[in-house]
């Protein structure tokens, strides 16, 4: 399904009725509402999906009182948050304190914005679309430090600080990964990443430089949203709650949300990276399989794929162990890195021999 189609057809509708320059604001005002709407849903799955799975790993049911199976569980803990008070903090950078939350939400939906859910079904789509998401999703960690540097708390101050070195850090190994894949497309535009997978997807033509790319891009990825067992910024044993120790009300809502939104962009990169987005699974010269595999729409090969991702992470975060900081460093710069550089040149060598299927 081409959705393009769609798109084609609402554009030339308001341009029928409307003045260019207001189509086009009626437009970016659409496209924003549905932004957020998707925001706010996927939002809610993913705290509920998180709540089942951790539930799962530790045999017990999870939340189960308030709707069928604990579906309304999450509705009523956004309407709790929604009316409590957001508490002012005394000697605290009451300018750089407010700020804060909505500079990691505006990093999160702009990277989220750049996903491809299906063919033409994307909200930015740049020819340099791998660099503009990597420094996107780069900012989230300024708004971070902010909330730790203003809330005049130790314990925030500290989580700040580790966050900003584990996330600069893992940074790195993100980019080589993506970096990677972009070697083997020879494009950075998302939409050609992804049209260029038809045939099939990246992690079996790149063969085994994409299959070390994919487990570096999991492990650094993880490390990104200050998830288990890369959550020293936010340990509870030791910061009560790391840099948002001191938020209340929507302002923590912020955080909470953007956690597991950049938990799902995380995977939908990968997706799209490496699992071929919303292109279906092609097998060659079972020309029947194939024509079965189309029948599925691309939406629904993204959001499975993505799905699929966050339940390998969410497996992870449930399994091991926190690490300790100067673990968590030592792993991104003497192992990640080099192994990433490394693996990098050998996909260059394989491209440019043509040993890629």
């Amino acid at each position: 399904m081409d959705f393009s189609i769609i798109t084609t057809a609402i554009d030339n509708l308001l341009r029928s009725h409307l003045p260019e320059q207001a189509a086009i604001l009626t437009e970016c005002v659409l496209v924003a509402l549905c932004l957020v709407l998707a925001y706010v849903v996927l939002a809610i799955v993913m705290i509920f999906m998180e709540r089942k799975v951790c539930a799962a790993f530790q045999c017990r049911l999870g939340p189960m009182r308030v709707g069928y199976w604990g579906l309304l569980q999450v509705f009523a803990d956004v309407f709790k948050m929604l009316i409590k008070e957001i508490i002012s903090i005394k000697r605290s950078d009451r300018i750089l304190y407010a700020l804060a939350p909505y500079i990691v939400v505006m990093s999160s939906v702009l990277t989220f914005s750049c996903l491809p859910f299906a063919r033409g079904l994307q909200a930015l789509d740049f020819n340099i679309g791998v660099f503009f998401i990597m420094a996107t999703s780069s900012f989230g960690v300024l708004g971070i430090l902010l909330a730790g540097w203003s809330s005049n708390n130790k314990f925030s101050m500290i989580g700040a600080m580790r966050s900003g070195g584990q996330m600069i850090s893992y940074e790195l190994s993100v980019g080589l990964c993506m970096l990677t894949m972009v070697v083997l497309g020879g494009t950075m535009q998302i939409s050609e990443i992804v049209e260029q997978q038809l045939d099939g997807w990246f992690i079996f033509k790149g063969h085994i430089p994409a299959c070390i790319a994919f487990f570096i891009y999991l492990i650094a990825g993880n490390a990104e949203t200050n998830r288990a067992p890369f959550d020293l910024p936010e340990a509870e044993s030791e910061l009560t709650a790391g840099f948002h120790t001191e938020y209340s009300g929507m302002h923590f809502g912020f955080f909470y949300v953007a956690e597991f939104m950049n938990l799902f962009i995380v995977a939908g990169i990968a997706s799209t990276l490496f699992l071929g987005g919303w292109a279906p699974l092609h097998i060659p010269r079972l020309e029947g399989f194939n024509t079965v595999m189309d029948y599925i729409p691309g939406i629904v090969w993204m959001l499975g794929k993505t799905f699929f991702v966050i339940w390998l992470l969410m497996w992870i975060r449930w399994t091991f162990p926190r690490l300790r900081i100067d673990q968590v460093l030592v792993l991104e710069w003497k192992y990640l890195v080099p192994i990433g550089l490394v693996n990098l040149l050998i996909m260059t060598i394989c491209v440019v021999a043509e040993w890629t299927f």
